[in-house]
């Protein structure tokens, strides 16, 4: 998708609170990459609100709601160029929520994106799993149809899994994966009508955790640069 047809796409999604609990509250700088409208930056800043958060979108009208949330936010096609007043700056944290899957060469622009990340510094890695029963499902049935939005979002050109995804790091060799999980829910159903909240968790927390490429409807991986050292074998949980 080229850069003029994302100035016409605004994705307003409220941000996302999964990705926010792996940013290091230490942390003092963020960069926000396909930061959208500045959802997830507003509710770090809300949490933590001495961080310098900058982001990246392709569309000029994201970038005009997100700079509400946003220290600096710049209008960019990564995959062709990174904006001028990146060329001497680093980050402690390197955000990249559901923008990898949009790259024609997601491997390829993680890779130039990583200069940004400081030593020792992380990144946080969000993907769609397709995958995911429901869409499992949906293939089954024959239908392999794109959405306005979801996994399925017309503006996807590249699909990953719970066992695929860290495939993305396979050009960042300084970035090591520190971790590998996924959000998602269990198929209760009608049942989760009459179950207490915190046993539809747990029960979404042990199936997720069992059946990730399964029940996980968006994989996280959290990793760490590392500098002059040879990468070590990530944990993987």
């Amino acid at each position: 998708m080229s850069l003029d047809q994302y100035e016409q796409r605004v994705y307003l999604n409220g941000g996302n609170h999964n990705v926010v609990r792996l940013i290091d509250r230490a942390a003092v700088s963020v960069l926000d990459v396909g930061c959208g409208c500045g959802q997830t930056a507003a509710q770090l800043r809300a949490r933590d609100p001495h961080k310098r958060i900058d982001g990246i979108t392709a569309s000029a009208d994201e970038a005009q709601v997100a700079r509400e949330h946003l220290d600096e936010c710049w209008v960019a096609d990564i995959e062709q160029a990174l904006p001028e007043a990146l060329s001497t700056r680093q980050y402690d944290v390197l955000v990249l929520a559901h923008i990898l899957e949009h790259l024609r060469d997601p491997e390829r622009t993680l890779a130039r994106l990583v200069r940004l990340l400081k030593p020792g510094g992380s990144c946080v890695i969000a993907v769609p799993n397709v995958m995911a029963y429901k869409q499992r499902w949906q293939f089954v049935r024959g239908r392999f149809e794109y959405a306005d939005s979801g996994v399925m979002d017309e503006t996807h050109l590249r699909f990953y899994s719970y066992d695929t995804a860290q495939g993305l790091l396979s050009k960042s060799p300084e970035l090591v994966l520190a971790r590998r999980s996924v959000t998602g829910a269990a198929p209760l159903w009608r049942a989760r009508r009459v179950l207490p909240p915190w046993l539809s968790a747990r029960l979404d927390a042990v199936a997720c955790r069992r059946w990730p490429n399964l029940f996980g409807g968006e994989v996280l991986l959290e990793c760490r640069k590392q500098s002059g050292l040879a990468p070590q074998q990530a944990a993987v949980v």
